[in-house]
């Protein structure tokens, strides 16, 4: 009795060296991960080693306790959540407004508005800094939240509008167009309709627009000098030292918990992430 292969064993080795590469990749970007949480729990003594381990030989909790305890912790934690949430939020308000406007009506110069958009989202952020500084010094802007608000708001904005408008087009406006036959309003239909269906796309975008406002260092710098009560965590973190220079500890750990809440809502977006790209980068 003979026995012949099928093609799963053929086509799982022809599939290895993608998975091998995929695994490296991984690797790769998770092993500075992997070396921050670490360090966060690296008694000191092994921190300054010339022999470091990959697995630490003793664990502490001392880091996380200079860190909390530390001036501003709180304060810039507070700061940074005020920030990120608000850009966030007026972000997707905007955004739906005006993705609702293209994907939805027709009126003219919708294409170049769409075009303006697209720039605007390949721009770098940091050819930025010198005319965002300049106008808020002009304006009286400087060593304020709510400049950074919109500074982040004016950032995640254009993606915002991207995404939302092909995960609009996607949905049939005849479904809307039912409901209003039966006696919504347009505002109506849309609330009832079309922002349920929604979901993934608002997920996708808040994920980008919370990440992109949290771990944004740059303009937090440039825009908060003299009130330092109004910095934010990445700038804070950036000048962890004490008396005897950088405590690497603290540093490590404060990252750590600095990393927690992206790391959260990336966690509980993640399933609807990639639905929400995909649709708003095909649809149209």
């Amino acid at each position: 009795m003979t026995t012949t292969r099928g093609p799963a064993p053929r086509r799982a080795l022809r599939r290895l060296p993608l998975r091998l590469a995929a695994a490296l990749t991984v690797t790769l970007c998770l092993f500075p991960v992997y070396w921050m949480v670490t360090s966060a729990f690296r008694p000191s003594r092994d921190l300054q080693s010339y022999e470091p381990r990959l697995i630490p030989d003793a664990w502490t909790f001392d880091h996380f306790r200079t860190a909390v305890q530390a001036d501003g912790f709180a304060l810039f934690w507070r700061n940074s959540v005020l920030v990120t949430l608000g850009a966030v939020l007026l972000s997707l308000v905007v955004a739906l407004g005006a993705a609702y406007a293209v994907a939805r009506l027709r009126w003219r110069g919708r294409r170049a508005f769409m075009l303006a958009v697209f720039i605007a989202q390949m721009a770098p952020w940091e050819s930025l800094v010198i005319p965002v500084y300049i106008i808020s010094r002009d304006t009286g802007m400087l060593d304020r939240l709510p400049t950074l608000t919109l500074v982040y708001f004016m950032i995640t904005l254009p993606f915002t509008v991207v995404v939302l408008r092909g995960f609009l087009a996607g949905i049939p406006p005849e479904l809307e167009e039912a409901a209003q036959v039966d006696g919504c309003t347009r505002v109506g239909a849309f609330r009832r309709i079309a922002f349920p269906l929604l979901a993934p796309g608002l997920m996708a975008t808040s994920l980008f627009g919370f990440i992109t406002a949290w771990n944004e260092f740059t303009f937090a710098n440039f825009l908060i000098i003299k009130q330092q009560d109004n910095r934010t965590l990445p700038v804070w973190l950036s000048s962890f030292q004490t008396t005897f220079g950088t405590d690497w500890g603290a540093t490590m750990a404060a990252s750590t918990l600095f990393a927690l809440p992206a790391l959260i809502v990336f966690l509980a977006l993640q399933r609807h992430v990639t639905s929400g790209l995909t649709a708003g980068g095909v649809k149209g």
